[in-house]
């Protein structure tokens, strides 16, 4: 019932008549459970989103839902990027599945891939070294973990730097990429960096974790699949 009720956001912006988009049915959401309590690591995903301007969508599940935030230059591997991170709505955990076009005039129209996806595990402790819960730490406005992902590995912060809480406004957000040492001493994350073409991945050029496609070839197949069902 909790996840339900953080979608209403979400449902309230969309018309499932006309969006391929997932409604986010409790029944197929984990049965409605957490990744707490079935014990499975709880998943992320990240999207790139060719709307009205390109960007990345970095969900995490939390709670039953995913909690999400939109990236304008994408995650980086170099802990010398910090990445603007915007919250948006909560997303059902269906999404994380989700490519396609949303059709001009609805909510986000454009072309979504799934550009890497996996599994996190929190890693925020308190000045006691105590584990904190994460959604409890994602509240109080900052989390770490670490992304086990096909193309992103290692820990990540997420950091509330305006708005929120008392201060009233829209709230804005850094992730960036903590910097680890490797089995030999080196700093993993230059290793990472180099492997990603500076840390930071294009785009236009990017492929999806699921089916291997562009962008630009999800919207070509979906224009055809469209053009031939009207025909």
């Amino acid at each position: 019932m909790a996840a339900k009720k953080q979608l209403r956001e979400y449902e309230s912006k969309r018309r499932f008549d006309r969006t391929p988009e997932p409604r986010g049915d409790a029944a197929t959401a984990r049965s409605g459970e957490t990744a707490d309590e079935t014990g499975d690591a709880p998943c992320f995903v990240v999207q790139i989103h060719d709307a009205s301007t390109l960007h990345f969508d970095f969900r995490l599940e939390v709670e039953g839902v995913l909690a999400s935030w939109s990236v304008p230059k994408g995650p980086s591997t170099d802990p010398g990027d910090k990445r603007l991170a915007m919250p948006t709505e909560d997303h059902p955990l269906e999404y994380r599945e989700f490519e396609g076009v949303i059709e001009e005039g609805e909510y986000g129209a454009g072309t979504v891939i799934v550009w890497d996806e996996g599994t996190y595990r929190p890693l925020t402790r308190d000045r006691r070294k105590r584990p904190v819960p994460f959604a409890e730490a994602l509240r109080d406005g900052h989390v770490s973990f670490r992304l086990d992902g096909g193309k992103l590995h290692g820990s990540y912060a997420l950091t509330r730097f305006r708005g929120g809480g008392d201060q009233g406004g829209r709230e804005s957000w850094l992730l960036v990429k903590e910097k680890e040492k490797d089995s030999r001493g080196k700093d993993q994350a230059k290793t990472d960096a180099k492997d990603s073409r500076g840390g930071t991945p294009d785009p236009t050029r990017a492929k999806s974790a699921r089916t291997g496609r562009t962008l630009r070839q999800v919207a070509a197949e979906e224009g055809a699949k469209a053009r031939s069902a009207g025909a």
